[in-house]
């Protein structure tokens, strides 16, 4: 490992914990986010009052619905008190009618969620809109038992409440007080109602975020909502002399969650957990460092570097040129000679040194050349070698018979 791919991987791995630290050490911004679901602990989710309704309603036992109302309540013999919290609450024509026929058998529907709008039950809701600067909401309980305490809930929402009821058929349980900034009182309006139907009852809602573990756990709030949720302990309902048919069943829907879990993707689940989602990104990052410098490195631009020519033919053209220009044309033939008598050697396995009968004989019948012109060639090499100069014409006789002799072919 060389001195730089050592620094790179220094710098990977310091970043890498460098990521950890400041995720370890920085505050986990809060969720905000509407859950509702009972297992959330974040300030929108139920779990405390998922948790405490055995302790509201001690004769009661908790059941999670994890099926829409339609299909679950198909089965008539399911009864008790079926309870809705959530932001939105959209039941389709045929689902809410199924919820009628299980309060029409004495059973209770306890509803809390944004704006909901039933025409089955001549009930209808507006937001409550007002122009002072400085309002301060409150929930009260109407009913003059619970005294005159108002609770007040922090955190901004949208004030819903009932714009229009069946005054025949509804009893006006709470209200949606909203005070000005010196504390008086600007307005009043119902957002808690009880609808008979049958032998059962609905309880609607406007302010489900009453439910919710922040406002629980705000003040004294939890008591407001143990308010609101008295009406439904049938022990109170003995007490009151109120006949009912009702099993002691709190059938808490999980259906109707905006947090219920979901998986919609492999992904949707990774990116979901903290843990798994630093893996991947953690991958992500090195998939990029090994991008960067593993391409720069194999990459790199190579020179291009011109190769040597082969100068062994320009260098025999200027030597022949030369002795050719000094008319050594002996010189030359010797030459020629000597590069003949190597190819004789490589080419046809045969000694050059002893020039004879017996070499002619192996060189005609090897080569395919006839005897005359291995001998008529021989001849001229041995007047060649023998002479103390030669003429041009005997030069390029000499080079004719060789080439032709090679040029044979069998």
């Amino acid at each position: 490992m060389d001195k730089k791919l050592k620094i790179y991987s220094g710098l990977l791995v310091f970043m890498v914990l460098g990521i950890f630290y400041v995720e370890s050490v920085k505050p986990k911004e809060i969720n905000w986010y509407p859950s509702y679901a009972a297992k959330h602990k974040i300030p929108y989710g139920t779990y405390v009052l998922h948790k405490e309704l055995p302790s509201l309603f001690p004769e009661n036992e908790v059941k999670d619905i994890y099926q829409n109302p339609y299909v679950y309540l198909k089965d008539a013999k399911h009864n008790g008190t079926y309870f809705f919290v959530d932001n939105k609450v959209n039941f389709d024509k045929d689902e809410f009618n199924q919820l009628l026929n299980f309060v029409n058998r004495g059973n209770n529907v306890f509803i809390a969620t944004n704006g909901i709008h039933i025409d089955t039950l001549k009930t209808q809701t507006r937001v409550l809109t007002t122009s002072v600067f400085e309002e301060k909401a409150y929930q009260k309980m109407s009913n003059p038992i619970f005294g005159e305490k108002e609770y007040h809930f922090d955190r901004d929402f949208s004030k819903f409440y009932f714009s229009e009821v069946d005054t025949l058929h509804t009893t006006v349980l709470g209200e949606l007080v909203i005070r000005n900034e010196n504390d008086s009182i600007i307005s009043k309006k119902p957002n808690f109602i009880k609808v008979t139907h049958g032998a059962g009852s609905l309880y609607l809602h406007t302010f489900p975020q009453a439910f919710t573990n922040y406002n629980m756990l705000l003040d004294k709030n939890y008591e407001y909502v143990a308010n609101v949720l008295s009406y439904l302990n049938s022990q109170n309902q003995k007490e009151a002399g109120v006949a009912s048919n009702r099993s002691n069943t709190i059938l808490w829907d999980t259906y109707y969650k905006t947090g219920k879990s979901r998986i919609t993707s492999p992904m949707y689940y990774i990116l979901s957990t903290p843990s798994l989602k630093w893996a991947y990104y953690i991958a992500l990052i090195g998939v990029l460092f090994f991008i960067i410098f593993k391409g720069k490195r194999n990459q790199r631009l190579i020179p291009v570097i011109t190769p040597l020519k082969n100068q062994t033919l320009a260098f025999t053209r200027t030597i022949a040129n030369m002795y050719y220009e000094k008319s050594a044309h002996k010189n030359i033939a010797e030459h020629k000679i000597n590069y003949f008598l190597e190819y004789i050697r490589n080419q046809y396995r045969l000694s050059t040194l002893e020039i004879n009968e017996r070499f002619y004989k192996n060189l005609t019948s090897r080569s395919g050349n006839s005897e005359e012109k291995v001998v008529a060639l021989f001849k001229r090499i041995q007047h060649i070698q023998t002479a103390s100069s030669i003429t041009e014409e005997d030069l390029i006789a000499l080079n004719t018979a060789i080439e032709d002799f090679k040029a044979y072919k069998k």
